[in-house]
């Protein structure tokens, strides 16, 4: 059979341990998080591929932009209907809980969660060195962008600047228009997540190869901290018109309000060495709940008419917003 999986109304509120509210301070307003009352982190979303009888949440996973933009919802349905249809296993729940690389992480090393889907391969191996993960494979490939406003107050060059003499740009005009505030133009600015996320570790790793550290004392003005989840960061980006670094599947999942005011200046490929290319790994918990299921998922998720015909037909707006892992292609 074939059908759409739905999302299964949990009626959750602040006071269950999962915030809903504004989400300018990322880890007091918005995202999961762990209640000293509460005995079990909260699942943002339940899916249910279809089957509405269903009501055990045999497997959890965490993770932050894929599950914005969809595609955890898309390899949810589809996983449970594989396993209802293939295996024979009776109908069950997936549930997805909101976090970044590292809240993930750390919900995958607590046992909150069965699987965390992440960003960062240094944060990753230092999980499975101290075997909190079992098993890790590579997921799909997103990637990373520079965007900022359409006036472009920094004057990057698509077509003659590489991330790095445009980070370099970033920094001496802003620094430049701290000192001396422009009249006629916007001034450069810079939205940093500022949140232990794979993009704020990308873009502090960014900053760091030209030899800057603009949140260290005394903070570059043209700095601007807002812990966010993505799709939040980027909305704020594009109404104070300043630089930001963002992922593909964020942008397209954001609407034509936020994008239409910003340009993408320099975006990732799917080469290995290019520094924009974001890789996600999916991780098995070696403390998960339900370790067959676990198991199956991972094995499910690399397959090529699994979990990797999920990404590369996931679209938004008609565009595909994920490649599929380099060995399955």
């Amino acid at each position: 059979m074939s059908f759409l999986g739905s999302e299964v109304n949990l009626g959750v509120t602040a006071s269950t341990g999962l915030s809903i509210g504004n989400a300018a301070n990322k880890h007091a307003n918005s995202g999961p998080v762990i209640d000293n009352n509460a005995t079990e982190l909260k699942p943002r979303v339940v899916y249910d591929g279809g089957y509405t009888g269903a009501t055990e949440i045999k497997l959890r996973i965490a993770n932050g932009g894929a599950g914005q933009s969809g595609l955890i919802g898309a390899w949810a349905d589809a996983f449970i209907q594989y396993s209802v249809e293939e295996l024979n296993c009776a109908p069950f729940l997936v549930g997805w809980y909101l976090g970044d690389t590292t809240e993930s992480l750390a919900f995958l090393a607590n046992g909150s969660v069965d699987v965390a889907v992440t960003y960062n391969a240094a944060a990753e191996a230092q999980i499975e060195k101290i075997q909190a993960a079992a098993q890790r494979v590579y997921g799909f490939r997103d990637h990373f962008l520079l965007v900022g406003p359409d006036s472009n107050p920094a004057n990057l060059s698509p077509d003659n600047d590489d991330i790095f003499a445009m980070f370099n740009k970033i920094v001496s005009v802003g620094n430049a228009d701290a000192t001396d505030p422009p009249k006629e133009r916007v001034p450069v600015r810079f939205l940093s997540r500022f949140d232990k996320s794979a993009t704020n570790i990308k873009e502090s790793e960014l900053f760091i190869t030209i030899g800057q550290v603009p949140w260290a004392f005394a903070y570059s003005k043209w700095y601007h901290q807002y812990p966010c989840f993505p799709l939040p960061a980027l909305e704020a980006a594009s109404l104070l018109s300043e630089y930001t670094v963002t992922d593909r599947g964020t942008w397209l999942s954001s609407p034509s309000s936020v994008t239409g005011k910003l340009t993408i200046f320099k975006a990732g490929s799917d080469e290995a060495s290019d520094p924009l290319l974001n890789p996600a790994h999916v991780l098995r918990g070696s403390r998960a709940a339900n370790v067959e299921m676990a198991q199956s998922f991972m094995k499910w998720v690399v397959a090529k008419e699994g979990g990797q015909k999920i990404v590369v037909g996931f679209k938004k707006e008609g565009e595909v917003l994920y490649s599929g892992a380099p060995d399955v292609q």
